[in-house]
């Protein structure tokens, strides 16, 4: 019988609400703070938008990027490249055969501003005006396209779209790859830049959004009796896959291992979770079984939690039928309430946190839970970090989205 391969986390970057890269990302979040503001420009007064916020990336592409990259990339690919440069650089830039190395970063709507400013160039100014590049800038693989020719990625480069979980399940498609051995290393995660008018406008339109506009930082409180939506956010967060003897043989640095992936669908609704949580606990258990891991080595999780009335709490059922009584000494940690929901980009942003968490022992805080929800079935991390216990542990990411995609991340130590 084949032994799996191991497969471990050596990279990090990001680009977010709360900073630039990753260092900053992560001090931001233990400090508790908000990436949410109010937005300044006139949309809502211009298209009637009930919502005057969001959770807008920190560092513009313009202070990063070069002139001509920012002209031939949808926002949302910017980004992409942004958190790979960094991931690549923090795994030592490795020397690889690029027919061992894969790519696999997603995004749940693509290139919107593209197609959306391409409609507009068409309806006023005509079909000649159109940019030569429109294409490859809006096309969902955009982004993984672009940094499969960044890093020579030869092994493949993958684009799954499945909502707000795609940059989870990008990650998880990328162990894959490692564990059949397509790969060696795969660059994985997840993009998204949608803060636009007509993007608001419809999750406004579903009655999804947070509509706290005198308080855009204290607007996104999961597990509040309060809360009443998310808080649209943007950006992107990648990180460096690698099996563990490759790592080893080249004396990388290793943050922690990506266990165990659970993929299921609900095929219940095409926006509300199955009430039941049947399709989360098949994640959860699966990628717990993959990991090797028992209910007694969770002691994190970093919840899909997007401030939903009654998404929340059928998560955190979910987790208390997964763990059972050992769901009591578990803690529970909702990242965005202070990043906002990076719709394609949250899952692969929370894996970050979730690997961080694992490598310093650390759980970032959940802010903005004055009240927290009576039936709420997993203790909550409130406020400030909490330490994680010393030996072997294990923690779960848990990623969910429109058309019942669910996806759960095993993280252990090394």
């Amino acid at each position: 019988m084949t032994s799996v391969r191991e497969v471990v986390v050596t990279g990090l970057g990001a680009t977010t609400p709360l900073g630039g890269d990753v260092a900053s990302t992560w001090a931001a979040a233990l400090a508790g703070q908000s990436g949410a503001r109010t937005l300044e420009n006139d949309w809502a007064e211009r298209y009637e938008i009930p919502v005057t916020f969001a959770a807008q990336i920190k560092v513009k592409p313009e202070d990063v990027l070069a002139r001509p990259e920012i002209k031939r990339m949808d926002p949302s690919t910017q980004y992409a490249m942004i958190a790979t440069r960094e991931a690549w650089a923090d795994a030592g830039s490795p020397e690889i055969d690029g027919d061992r190395l894969g790519a696999v970063v997603s995004s749940g709507i693509g290139g919107i501003w593209t197609t959306l400013d391409g409609w507009d160039t068409l309806k006023e100014r005509g079909a000649r005006r159109m940019l030569p590049m429109t294409v490859p800038m809006l096309m969902p693989n955009s982004a993984v396209a672009y940094v499969s020719l960044e890093i020579g990625a030869r092994a493949g480069a993958h684009a799954l779209v499945s909502a707000c979980a795609s940059g989870a399940e990008a990650i998880g498609y990328g162990v894959d790859m490692i564990r059949a051995g397509r790969a060696d290393i795969v660059v994985a995660g997840g993009t998204e830049a949608t803060i636009h008018p007509m993007p608001i406008a419809a999750f406004a339109a579903s009655r999804t959004l947070s509509l706290r506009n005198d308080d855009p930082q204290g607007a996104s409180r999961p597990y509040d009796v309060d809360r009443d939506g998310f808080v649209i956010g943007e950006g992107a967060g990648i990180v460096v896959l690698e099996s563990a003897e490759h790592a080893a043989a080249r004396g990388a640095r290793v943050y922690a291992r990506i266990g165990g992936v659970g993929l299921s669908s609900d095929a219940y609704h095409i926006t509300s979770p199955d009430p039941e949580g049947r399709g989360q606990v098949a994640a959860m258990t699966r990628a717990l079984g993959e990991a090797g891991a028992q209910a007694r080595d969770v002691v994190h999780v970093n919840a899909h939690a997007t401030s939903t009335k009654v998404g929340d709490l059928t998560e955190t059922r979910s987790i208390r039928t997964v763990l059972g009584d050992d769901a009591d000494h578990v803690l529970l940690s909702a990242t965005k309430s202070m990043t906002g929901h990076l719709l394609g980009g949250a899952g692969a942003l929370e894996t970050i946190f979730t690997v961080k968490a694992v490598h310093e022992r650390l759980a970032p805080p959940t802010i903005n839970v004055a009240q927290p929800d009576p039936e709420l079935q997993v203790p909550l991390v409130r406020d400030v970090p909490a330490e994680l216990p010393a030996g072997d542990i294990a923690a779960i990411n848990n990623s969910f989205g429109f058309g019942g995609h669910n996806v759960a991340l095993v993280v252990t130590n090394v």
